[in-house]
């Protein structure tokens, strides 16, 4: 007969909490967007063309933000020569070419409704 105290539950529990060998401290997290102010903070998926193949890849799914930092002098924004065209087909997309961190390429920006994508274009 098992008592309050004899329960093999308890003991199997009492075996799986260890006391940490290490003591974590608490790390502050920076995201890089402090001190700037949000202008525009859209759900979109981005996509890359590649030549080879002939087709678009999804290169990422998530929020794209329009950023304004605080200070004057780190602003920074598309060059005056990019120019972000409505995407033939799709009124929700936008496309552009532009330089990553390896090459050039043409890069194109869906959203989820064609209210966004013209938010989009008229902030940037």
């Amino acid at each position: 007969m098992a008592g309050p105290g004899n329960n093999p539950e308890d003991n199997k529990k009492e075996q799986l909490m260890k006391i940490p060998i290490v003591k974590l401290e608490e790390v502050a997290v920076t995201t890089g967007e402090e001190g700037e102010d949000v202008l525009l903070d859209l759900k979109a998926e981005f996509y890359r063309f590649y030549k080879e193949g002939n087709q678009w890849k999804e290169r990422g799914v998530g929020t794209v933000k329009l950023l304004k930092a605080q200070r004057k002098w780190k602003n920074s924004s598309f060059l005056p020569m990019t120019s972000v065209q409505e995407h033939a087909g799709n009124e929700k997309s936008c496309v552009w070419h532009a330089t990553d961190f390896s090459k050039g390429g043409l890069f194109c920006i869906q959203f989820i409704s064609i209210e966004n994508c013209k938010v989009f274009k008229e902030s940037g």
